[in-house]
């Protein structure tokens, strides 16, 4: 019976390995030109942005493992030289399965410090601990800057937020935004209160955004199009009022399930399909009640 639970175990891996692959088969990467230098990779998993330029090739997030050849090929289209650096904006698998493939294709790895304490914690889906060559090697608390490819890139960490460790990449020339998970455009945000979200600091982190845009910006949205400062600022109503209404039921002394099963307290936007992500308009509800409850 050992052998036998061992041998499925085994074959588990196996088959949940190479269906995990093969999922992956017919994603395509799309390059979506952004600004002059500036580019957003659309292929499975988080948006991708990707500076180029003398300096060489600057990337955030990488998406999954089984990409990463897809990706690095339409890298390739855009510039011949290196992988410089990739900035992780959170720790989520979308957003750094291929960490371990781009720094062997030479990057240094950043991100904030969180997401290195989260990723070295916390085992994967498969129950393996990530490889050593994924983590980032470079950390921040709070800020930073990077001076790359003729323009300087502020790194701004807004905390409590999608999770502990996410981070808004500006580019100040080129008048870009990045929003990692912090933006899921037109549609109910993925806010994972297990890893350190929360509706208020989600809430602040598209404030901060909003503080540093202007009319002409470009915005890469975690999930979703490429976006702009109206269809941003729209994000944000829809947050706050989520916020009001489900607030007023907690004061009311309505129960998490009350809340989750009421599809009123949604319909405005459900109506304009922001349920039909991830994020199901029941699983907003519900972790709006969480997080605002627990404050």
């Amino acid at each position: 019976m050992k052998h036998f639970s061992i041998i499925t175990l085994i074959l588990f891996f196996t088959f949940g390995n190479l269906a995990n692959a093969q999922r992956f088969d017919k994603v395509e990467i799309e390059t979506i030109k952004v600004s002059d230098h500036v580019y957003m990779l659309v292929g499975a998993g988080g948006n991708i942005g990707v500076s180029i330029g003398d300096d060489g090739v600057f990337l955030i997030d990488d998406q999954f493992a089984p990409l990463s050849q897809k990706i690095h090929t339409a890298i390739k289209a855009l510039s011949k030289k290196d992988i410089k650096f990739l900035v992780n904006t959170h720790h989520h698998g979308d957003h750094t399965g291929g960490n371990e493939d781009m720094q062997k294709l030479g990057a240094t790895i950043i991100a904030h410090d969180n997401v290195r304490h989260r990723m070295e914690t916390t085992p994967k889906r498969d129950g393996s601990s990530e490889a050593k060559a994924a983590l980032p090697i470079i950390t921040f608390n709070d800020e930073m800057s990077l001076h790359i490819n003729g323009e300087k890139i502020g790194v701004f960490h807004v905390e409590h937020a999608h999770t502990d460790g996410d981070a808004l990449l500006f580019f100040t020339k080129s008048n870009v935004l990045h929003t990692g998970d912090t933006y899921f455009n037109g549609r109910y945000p993925y806010i994972d209160l297990n890893s350190g979200g929360s509706v208020e600091g989600y809430i602040n982190a598209v404030k901060l955004g909003l503080q540093l845009i202007d009319d002409t910006t470009k915005v890469i949205p975690g999930h979703g199009s490429l976006s702009n400062k109206t269809e941003y600022q729209t994000f944000l109503k829809m947050l706050e009022y989520l916020k009001t209404k489900i607030s007023e039921e907690i004061k009311a002394g309505k129960s998490e399930d009350e809340v989750a099963k009421n599809e009123a307290l949604t319909k405005f936007y459900d109506d304009l399909n922001y349920g039909t992500g991830f994020i199901n308009s029941e699983k907003i509800r519900r972790t709006f009640y969480l997080s605002l409850k627990s404050n």
